[in-house]
Parts: C-alpha cells; structure tokens; sequence
C-alpha cells in the first residue's frame, strides 16, 4: 500500500470517527439548549434494574442495546438555525436513509436512520423537529444495536422532547422507507 494511500485512509478513520462522536457536542452547555446526555455507562446501570411487568422488561432488554443518547432542544430561533445547519450537514457525510417525514401545524419532524445487520434493526437514529413559533426545535441521536418498533418503550419511560414524534415512528415502521 502506497503512503498516500495509507494516509488517505488514516484521515477517512479519523475525520469519520471525530466528526460523528463529536459533531452534536457542540450544543452541550449552550445558553438556550436544554441537554439530554445518555452514555453506555448509564445505560448498563440502567439495564440491571429489577424487573415487574413485562413493560419494564422491554424496556430494560432495549436500554442493553444502547450505547449513546443525545437530545439538544431549543425554543430559540438562531440555536434553532445552527442544530438545523449541523445536522444537514451531518446527513451529508452519514450514509443514513430518511425513515419518514411528518409536517403538521407548523412543525416538520424528519427520522434517519443507518440500518444494522436487518432492515428493522437500526444502528443509528437522528430525528430533527424543526419547531416554529412557540413549538421547540428537537435534534436527537440515538446509537446502539436495537430495533425500531422498541422506541416507544424509550420514549414513554424518558419522556425526552420530541418523544411523542418519535413514537409515531416506532408504531408500524419495520425499518428503512426510501432514501434520503
């Protein structure tokens, strides 16, 4: 293998691993940003929690499969502007497929996701809510191994913003519909 080559293929590794660990971080700390970080080490003390109905154990059987959870809200039009910008251009470089689009009363809701090994099993989840007026601005990635019909559960449990658009995704979605 050449040099070119091999420092080519170091700088795709490493502009790939920093750009999509870090590209959201951005927004964490941010005056009008509220923040929801969720990282393995908390899912896995999540995941060992005591079990009473078969509610929670979907939840907990889901919550093994994840390994981050980022959610940046907004009701700020210029933060607004830049978690728009940021994601645009995440999707971009991210070989993510549109999984479905909603518009109503102002709001757009757009899901990506980065399939896994089975159309229904996502390795990646990015929704963007594009708020206007009073609605706020949501940008959420998700990443693990899971399956997008067990969403609902994580959204019922967490009550994350934009959670409700979410769960319209999950219920009768068996995976990837059209591409970006």
């Amino acid at each position: 293998m050449s040099k070119k080559m091999l420092l080519s293929l170091l700088f795709l590794v490493i502009t790939n691993t920093v750009f999509g660990q870090s590209v959201f971080d951005k927004f964490e700390d941010q005056e009008k940003i509220r923040t929801v970080i969720v990282n393995k080490k908390m899912f896995a003390l999540l995941s060992k929690m005591k079990v009473e109905d078969k509610e929670t154990q979907q939840y907990v059987n889901l919550i093994k499969k994840l390994e981050n959870l980022k959610v940046f809200a907004t009701q700020s039009d210029v933060k607004a502007a830049e978690m728009k910008a940021t994601a645009d251009k995440y999707l971009k470089s991210a070989a993510m497929e549109e999984l479905m689009r909603i518009t109503d009363k102002g709001k757009s809701v757009k899901i990506y996701v980065k399939s896994g090994a089975t159309d229904s099993q996502i390795k990646e989840l990015l929704m963007f809510v594009d708020g206007t007026g009073n609605e706020e601005t949501v940008l959420m990635s998700l990443t693990g191994n899971f399956d997008l019909d067990e969403l609902s559960v994580l959204t019922e449990k967490m009550k994350l913003p934009g959670g409700d658009d979410l769960k319209k995704a999950s219920k009768g979605n068996k995976g990837p519909k059209g591409s970006k």
